[in-house]
């Protein structure tokens, strides 16, 4: 299963944050989305870098109050690690592991396409194995 196949048919919007905009900005993004990473654009680049939960607090810790007036560019993760929508899952999936974050920007022709969460990728394999051993039971009844 490719990644082209997950993202295909999402409707709702990928929520971004420009580069330039305030930290601020950025977490009052992620809260009235209830979401836990933004992708970042700079004008130039399809995806500048991410902005996470985890670069919130990792900002508030290094900067304190002044965190929320700093730009998000100053604290985002980058460089950013991007898929094309033919990667497959497990590949996608062993990626976040092994690199060891949890959202992925799919771009296709330096353009963003999607947005997958480790969330995403969890939940289709848990339903391919839950699909699995339906088919095994049945197969194990008719025997």
């Amino acid at each position: 299963m490719t990644i082209a196949r997950l993202i295909a048919g999402r409707s709702g919007e990928v929520w971004s944050i420009h580069a330039q905009d305030t930290v601020a900005d950025a977490i009052e993004v992620l809260t009235s989305h209830k979401i836990g990473a933004l992708p970042v654009h700079d004008g130039e680049n399809a995806v500048a870098g991410i902005f996470s939960e985890r670069d919130v607090i990792r900002a508030l810790t290094a900067h304190g109050e002044d965190a929320l007036r700093l730009p998000v560019s100053a604290v985002m993760t980058a460089p950013v690690v991007t898929i094309s929508p033919e990667t497959s899952v497990m590949e996608a999936l062993a990626l976040m592991t092994r690199r060891r974050f949890r959202h992925l920007p799919v771009l296709e022709d330096g353009r963003m396409v999607g947005f997958i969460s480790i969330g995403d990728l969890v939940k289709y394999r848990l339903d391919r194995i839950e699909a699995e051993a339906d088919a095994m039971r049945v197969y194990i009844q008719s025997v």
